[in-house]
């Protein structure tokens, strides 16, 4: 049992490894590919295929998970990743780099949930927070790994090589997969393809309007049809995607409407600090140190968090992380003019103190809170509700920010935008103290 859990740890790490160090490898290399490859029109779309269809899938892949096995689902999420990173290595054109980094996007979305899946399977309430704490850790180390490598290859041997690099680790992580004995039992039951097309559409024509300049109300009407759908066909296929009964739990809703509001809000930080330092001289390198400091916050409170949710509950820690996250936003419309490396660090630790107690309690009680055949499907549905918030979130940022008459001006539009939203995800916690459930522990919470 113990290397079970030892091989099927190590397999997760290496899985949260490349599809992390992936995303912030292409943001810094992107250029000299589009360079290469021609069609700069597509640019954009390198990141929306990918982003797109991840977050498409990553909630189907959780209710496929508890239908199927953790092992088969996961497995298959890291052989499509693989085939899917050969085949970008290959592209000789940017719109086959647009297709192929699709089908990455596949794969990590059968992939992206997982961590925190298998974490609640094998290991006990108290020990989690540590587990999440650590994979927060390997995005911290891909933040400052990724740039490294970027430039390593862009000069030494070339950008083919931010995908093939993929290669030796999907093996490793899929041969240490092998010895791994679900300690789930899994539940055959019919699978709701309709209802999966339904989403898939809905969900996908709402994110296009992330990346195009045009057809706004057109890509939202059709969206909006299409969940229309899916919500009819799910209240009356026997086997839903989505149990209608997850979402009628009051807390398990506002966990994941939290999660889009506290992405939505300042998530998108990481991806605009860096451009702020590097605008007042800061190296590439330098300005993703600056991210580390999220990942000491995160992990300083999502190690001991486990313990923290058995002893006062999720309600006082769910509300304080909303409250060190409008700090932390209070804080980013305070930014200096000339720039600030360690100002910065310290933002981002008091931000990575919010999240890793947001990410780490949410999860937790998701988890904790559903019949355990719906576990996979509620922690994939929280890891959804964060994409979304993440991916608008950002692109309003970049909407201000590009907007804007002059650079800083833009940086504090963005920032004053996520202060406001994040000022609504703490009044949103007004429902925890209202709304009486179960609490993890057993008692009211």
């Amino acid at each position: 049992m113990k290397w079970n859990r030892l091989a099927v740890m190590a397999s997760i790490v290496l899985a949260v490894l490349i599809s992390s160090m992936d995303t912030t490898i292409m943001n810094t290399t992107m250029p000299r590919i589009a360079e290469e490859l021609g069609d700069v029109k597509l640019y954009a779309w390198s990141f929306a295929s990918y982003m797109i269809i991840c977050t498409i899938v990553t909630p189907l892949s959780g209710r496929l998970s508890d239908l199927f096995g953790r092992k088969k689902v996961l497995s298959v999420g890291i052989v499509v990743f693989l085939l899917g990173s050969v085949l970008c290595g290959t592209a000789a054109t940017m719109l086959q780099l647009v297709l192929y980094r699709g089908l990455q996007g596949l794969g990590a979305g059968a992939m992206i949930a997982f961590p925190a899946i298998i974490a609640g399977d094998l290991f006990p309430v108290e020990a989690r927070g540590k587990i999440q704490a650590f994979f927060t850790g390997m995005w911290g180390i891909s933040s400052v790994l990724a740039p490294l490598l970027g430039s390593l290859f862009i000069e030494h041997l070339s950008w083919r090589w931010i995908f093939y690099i993929n290669i030796p680790i999907c093996l490793a992580s899929l041969l240490l997969l092998v010895p791994y004995r679900e300690v789930y039992e899994a539940r055959k039951s019919r699978i709701n393809y309709w209802g999966a097309l339904w989403f898939g559409l809905g969900i996908g024509l709402l994110l296009f309007n992330t990346v195009v300049s045009e057809g706004f109300l057109l890509y939202t009407a059709g969206g909006v049809l299409f969940l229309l759908l899916f919500v009819y066909n799910e209240r009356r296929h026997p086997s839903p995607i989505v149990p209608v009964a997850l979402l009628k739990n009051g807390s398990v809703a506002w966990m994941n409407l939290n999660g889009f509001l506290t992405c939505a809000a300042l998530f998108g930080t990481s991806s605009y600090i860096p451009f702020y330092l590097q605008q007042h001289g800061y190296s590439l390198f330098v300005s993703g140190l600056s991210l580390l400091g999220m990942s000491v916050g995160w992990i300083l409170v999502g190690v001991p968090a486990g313990k923290w949710v058995l002893r006062y509950g999720y309600r006082p820690l769910l509300f304080t992380g909303n409250v060190l996250l409008v700090l932390s936003g209070l804080m980013l419309l305070y930014l200096p003019d000339q720039g600030g490396f360690w100002y910065v660090n310290v933002i981002m630790v008091v931000q990575g103190l919010a999240y890793g107690l947001l990410y780490t309690v949410s999860v937790i009680g998701v988890q904790q809170l559903v019949a355990t055949d719906q576990k996979g499907i509620s922690t994939s549905l929280q890891v959804f509700s964060r994409n979304i918030g993440t991916a608008a979130g950002v692109t309003v940022m970049g909407a201000l920010l590009t907007s804007a008459p002059a650079f800083m001006t833009g940086i504090h539009r963005l920032f004053l935008y996520g202060f406001i939203v994040s000022l609504a995800a703490l009044v949103s916690t007004i429902f925890l103290f209202t709304h009486r459930t179960v609490s993890i522990s057993g008692s009211g919470a």
